[in-house]
């Protein structure tokens, strides 16, 4: 994929150059009444392509560091998600005799002896 990059740039590199070297170009740019700049074509044309460009490069970066917050912020509870199911149970308390105050119920409720 990288070198399907490069070559798309290299591409772009040589279509400008040919471009550029066939409108090397005196204007005259008027940027305000009475202020006028003399440069070469192909600069106005690549400049104020920048200049189009700017807003979008800008709502990308933007759109791309909201992504990547959401992103991370879920990514953070899941590995929260994922700790709290994988942490070993509590062990059960220790099984004890149940303590009872009352004093031991008399075992000779009918008494089989006479006196």
């Amino acid at each position: 994929m990288g070198i399907l990059r490069t070559i798309i740039w290299v591409l772009l590199t040589a279509v400008l150059i040919i471009f550029a070297m066939a409108n090397w170009q005196v204007v005259t740019v008027t940027i305000w009444p009475g202020w006028e700049a003399e440069t070469k074509l192909p600069i106005v044309i690549i400049t104020s392509f920048l200049i189009g460009l700017l807003p979008m490069w800008i709502a990308l970066r933007t759109t791309r560091w909201s992504m990547k917050r959401r992103l991370d912020t879920s990514e953070r509870q899941l590995a929260d998600l994922r700790a709290m199911a994988n942490r070993p149970a509590d062990p059960a308390p220790p099984a004890t005799a149940p303590v009872n105050d009352l004093p031991p119920a008399p075992t000779d409720l009918f008494p089989t002896d006479k006196p």
